[in-house]
């Protein structure tokens, strides 16, 4: 059997060890907690921080893995990967360097002008306040501001939504700059969202199934950013507002990215590159990339892999990735997160899971097992996925499943449901004229 070293300990982490062990391997876990998921399936589990250099080396070493996958942004931003791979370890995951296409938002969009690949909006990189009210008139009402660095899918405020007027942009905008060394201002771009992650050898990529995450809190797409609530896929592989062109100019985009990756650092991309795209009236553009599984994406596309996921990260590892199998169903994913999520989470209450219905998938993220039940740790507690034939029967099994839970927890009830999924094919529609 493989040994595969697994860094992270969240939901995202639960179903890459599910495909890990489907594929055959011993999975070593090191993780900040011990997710009770996880620990059922791992090997052997280790609690420290995943950007711990020196213990992850230490428990590398003791383990001796065929190879290592990180879980999160945080290990790849430090240079997890790097330190493996000067211990003589590969990883399915990418090197610092060109990790920094999640983890420098300037980067990127630097990246896509200079190689004049498409998909940027407009945009410029501040280093300081010089010029910055100037280009917010220049954009008008309708702006993005991005603190440059990881922020756990909170950075970004768009006006409208977060922000009103210019003088609110100027006043975050300026508040980045106090906490980061740069900001990155941009046009809104208005249509609609839609994740495309690709495997990546570092000279090939592989698409996966296409999905869609609802980042804000409440229903409606109301309230403050999250790390993402829930998240869903058509059985196609695509979403029912998108056409077939818009999943291919998305991979083109991909495509070029890891091109122009290693034409600028030298360094092949191996792992996952995952597109956060926007379809426009002007075509697909870029919302930005990161270069790990998403949380809660990871969960609606690991399930339907039928090629081997060992296989996968080996062939990524070695750069011989090759064309692989899905599973043509529907997925709906919903996440349960404590009362006050994402700002003031309840932790250390104890929560209740009823009767889980057949065909749905269950993903432990931030939750304590303790020896009389499950207790909240304070952020997204438990992914429930369903799947099915239909979005609208992968709906009702996530719904039934995620309704079960009792105690001090909230979800979104209008994730995958056909009312939603038509507003989004009447905007595409209007957009598209």
């Amino acid at each position: 059997m493989k040994k595969v070293l697994l860094i992270g300990s969240g939901a995202r982490e639960h179903v890459m060890t599910e495909a890990l062990v489907k594929g055959g391997a011993e999975v070593y876990v090191l993780g900040p907690a011990k997710n009770p998921g996880i620990a059922d399936l791992a090997s052997a589990y280790e609690i420290a921080s995943v950007t711990d250099l020196e213990a992850i080396r230490k428990y590398a070493l003791e383990v001796g893995p065929d190879f290592a996958v990180l879980g999160p942004e945080a290990p790849i931003a430090a240079g997890v990967a790097d330190m493996l791979l000067a211990n003589e370890i590969h990883c399915a995951s990418p090197l610092q360097t060109v990790g920094r296409l999640e983890s420098s938002k300037s980067f990127t969009r630097d990246l896509l002008a200079k190689y004049k690949i498409e998909g940027n909006p407009a945009f410029k990189v501040f280093f300081d306040e010089e010029g910055l009210s100037e280009f917010f008139k220049e954009l008008g009402d309708d702006y993005v501001v991005k603190a440059d660095g990881l922020m756990g899918g909170k950075g970004v405020k768009v006006s409208g939504d977060h922000l009103i007027g210019i003088e609110e942009g100027v006043a975050y905008a300026k508040e980045c700059l106090e906490e980061g060394n740069r900001v990155v201002i941009e046009e809104k771009l208005i249509g609609e969202e839609f994740s495309l992650m690709s495997f990546c050898d570092g000279t090939h990529t592989v698409e996966m199934p296409a999905a869609q995450d609802h980042k804000r809190a409440y229903e409606g797409d109301e309230g403050p950013n999250t790390g993402g609530m829930g998240s869903y896929g058509d059985a196609d592989g695509s979403l029912p507002f998108l056409k077939a062109e818009d999943i291919e100019a998305a991979a083109e985009i991909t495509r070029k990215v890891a091109k122009a990756l290693f034409e600028e650092t030298g360094v092949l991309f191996k792992g996952v590159m995952y597109g956060g795209f926007m379809a426009t009236a002007s075509g697909v553009k870029l919302i930005e990339y990161n270069a790990r599984f998403g949380d809660p994406e990871a969960m609606n596309v690991l399930p339907l892999l039928k090629s081997n996921f060992v296989e996968v990260c080996e062939a990524i590892i070695a750069g011989n990735l090759g064309e692989l199998e899905w599973e043509s169903k529907a997925t709906v994913c919903k996440y349960l997160v404590p009362e006050g999520y994402p700002g003031n989470s309840v932790k250390g209450e104890k929560i209740e899971v009823g009767e889980i219905p057949e065909g749905v998938k269950v993903y432990y993220g931030s939750v304590d097992q303790r020896e009389d039940g499950l207790y909240l740790s304070g952020s997204r507690a438990i992914a429930f996925v369903g799947i099915a034939d239909t979005l609208e029967e992968a709906e009702k099994l996530a719904q039934s499943a995620v309704g079960s839970v009792s105690g001090p927890v909230f979800y979104r009830k209008d994730i995958g449901t056909a009312e939603l999924i038509s507003k989004r094919v009447e905007t595409m529609k209007k957009l598209r004229g």
